[in-house]
Formats: structure tokens, C-alpha cells, sequence
């Protein structure tokens, strides 16, 4: 039964239909016996950061950033609520060094495994516009984050030589769009057991 949930979770046909984990990170879940519902919160943070990062390269194609490493973050970013289970329910920062701790134990880069440990920390000057468009993504689906909006379009002001007021406009929009759909896919997260 847990099994056939957390399938469900991260592949199975949805409404609102979601984009599915990749094979690896849901490989990686299972392994680690992920709840359903953690699964079900990276599958909503992974398709939000897709719709994200194909924004961002059709309205700013010169924005150098890494794709597949955004998207690998935003599917892995809360990992370690797999060891901090209260977490997945009330607050806390325990998850994220060990989120990164245990992507690098199953032998994930600690370039990849970072986004564990950084989705939570924007204000942080080493962090870099992968890591804000994958905090973007674990945010923006439930409420908007004026101070991480505006970090995200200062750098892509900065790359494109844009005014700042443009990129925002264009940023807005899609945001205003995945925001739309922020009751469903609550809805769909909540609808997964944390405990089987």
C-alpha cells in the first residue's frame, strides 16, 4: 500500500496534471521509504521549477544558469524531512543539512546535493540563481515572497542589462499564473499520508 502511494505520488495521472519525478530521484525515495506526501511536495516543486526555468530561457535566453540542476534540486530540495518527518508538518531547519548530508551519502555531487541545504537560505550572498529559482519554485505554488521575487529579478536584470521593472513585469506573470493553481496543488500534496 505505502508503495503503490508514493508511486502514485511521484508519477501517477493527476488533476491539475504534474510533470513526473525524474527516475532518479524517485529511485532515490523509494530507497529512503520517502512518505507519500514528501513525494507528492517534491513532484509540485519540480513541475513548478520547470515552468520556471522554460520562462526564464524563452524571455532571457542570455541568463546563464543550469538547468538540470535546478530541476534536480527542486526535486530533491526537502530530502532530509525523510529523517526530520515532524517537519513535514510544523516548521524547522533540521531537513536541509541533512537533506545535503544524505544526497551526498548516496553518492549524488555536493553540487547537486547543495539545493538541500540552500532552498531556505536566499539571503545568503553565496547563493547563486540556481539556487533562488529553486527556492522560487518550493515557494511561489503557495504564496508569493516579495524579497525572493525581487532577488530573482535583480539578477536577471543584471544578466539580460534589462531595466528591473521589465523583468519583473515578465517574471510577474508566470508567478501570478502558478500562483493560480496553489489550491490545487495543495490539495493534491495534502491528499498524500505522511505516516502509512
Amino acid at each position: 500500500m505505502t508503495e503503490a502511494l508514493l508511486s502514485r505520488a511521484m508519477n501517477g495521472t493527476l488533476d491539475p496534471p504534474l510533470l513526473p519525478l525524474p527516475a532518479r530521484v524517485a529511485a532515490l525515495l523509494s530507497e529512503l521509504g520517502s512518505p507519500p506526501r514528501l513525494a507528492a511536495h517534491l513532484r509540485a516543486v519540480h513541475d513548478v521549477a520547470h515552468q520556471l526555468v522554460d520562462r526564464v530561457e524563452q524571455h532571457s535566453p542570455a541568463v546563464v544558469f543550469d538547468r538540470e540542476a535546478v530541476l534536480f534540486g527542486a526535486a530533491t530540495h526537502d530530502v532530509g524531512k525523510t529523517v526530520h518527518l515532524d517537519e513535514l508538518s510544523g516548521p524547522g531547519s533540521a531537513h536541509e543539512e541533512a537533506g545535503q548530508a544524505l544526497l551526498i551519502g548516496h553518492g549524488i555531487s555536493p553540487e547537486l546535493a547543495r539545493f538541500a541545504a540552500t532552498h531556505s537560505s536566499w539571503v545568503d550572498a553565496r547563493v547563486g540563481l540556481d539556487d533562488l529559482l529553486v527556492s522560487l519554485a518550493d515557494k511561489i505554488w503557495k504564496k508569493r515572497v516579495p524579497d525572493l521575487e525581487d532577488l530573482v529579478v535583480a539578477r536577471l536584470a543584471r544578466a539580460t542589462g534589462r531595466a528591473t521593472w521589465e523583468e519583473f513585469l515578465a517574471l510577474d506573470g508566470i508567478l501570478a499564473r502558478i500562483g493560480d493553481a496553489a489550491d490545487e496543488r495543495l490539495a493534491f500534496q495534502a491528499s498524500f499520508p505522511i505516516h502509512v
